[in-house]
């Protein structure tokens, strides 16, 4: 099994900054992509950003410009550094990475989500 665990989330104003961070652990034999979603209330989950362990990129369209993945492989990390943020950007940030252990096929693992609220 692979399990994520996030940190980092909090209550920022509007123009602020926050740095997310998110570690995988377990028996992984082989780490893919990395990244992060995020669910606003009454919303669906939706697509933040990814990197591939070749450090190719995706970013939504809402995110561009202010915020950048990065990933430390040796590290299992993945992190989400948010510039600019704006209270839209208020939402529960989930940890995703696909990966396979000596066991399992290569599947999606997420973490357990961490808050992050924008507002004065």
């Amino acid at each position: 099994q692979v399990k994520l665990v996030e940190s980092g989330g909090g209550l920022v104003q509007p123009g602020g900054s926050l740095r997310l961070s998110c570690a995988a652990s377990g028996s992984i034999f082989r780490l893919y992509a990395m990244g992060w979603y995020r669910q606003a209330p009454g919303a669906e989950r939706g697509l933040v950003a990814t990197m591939t362990s070749s450090g190719t990129t995706n970013y939504a369209d809402s995110v561009k410009g202010r915020f950048t993945i990065s990933r430390d492989n040796a590290k299992n990390t993945v992190y989400l550094q948010m510039n600019s943020l704006k209270p839209e950007d208020t939402a529960v940030y989930y940890c995703y990475c696909s990966a396979q252990t000596a066991t399992i096929a290569p599947r999606a693992y997420w973490g357990q989500g961490t808050q992050v609220t924008i507002s004065s």
